[in-house]
């Protein structure tokens, strides 16, 4: 068992597989790959899975999005403002802007377009 990482995956339920990996994808400037599975359709977020940590967007029957769950940061190093920015023509909503964390960085929070609330992090 590698133990390098205590984070390995995460998934952000969504109710519209669509629409939330359109805000991501928008927002982000990436591309994300669609996976589907019998119980679960999977838009995938870019990742090294040999070298970090990777997620996805979920559509799982009985699981649904919200505030007030699990809060995940996304790795957003050096284009934090850029990303910020376009998040509200995305259909989302910033609920904390940047603010620093010492010698950690930035973060910030947003709302998705699913109702997700979700942290962003960069060290500039």
């Amino acid at each position: 068992m590698n133990k390098k990482n205590a984070l390995n995956w995460f998934e952000i339920y969504v109710a519209d597989l669509a629409r939330a990996k359109s805000f991501y994808e928008t927002i982000l400037q990436v591309p994300m790959r669609e996976e589907k599975s019998e119980t679960c359709r999977m838009a995938l977020f870019p990742s090294d899975m040999e070298n970090g940590v990777g997620g996805a967007l979920s559509l799982v029957e009985g699981f649904g999005p919200g505030a007030g769950g699990t809060l995940v940061y996304l790795n957003v190093e050096g284009d934090l403002d850029g990303i910020l920015a376009r998040i509200p023509t995305a259909g989302g909503a910033v609920v904390k802007p940047r603010f620093p964390i010492g010698p950690w960085g930035f973060i910030a929070l947003f709302r998705d377009c699913e109702g997700n609330v979700v942290g962003l992090h960069s060290l500039t």
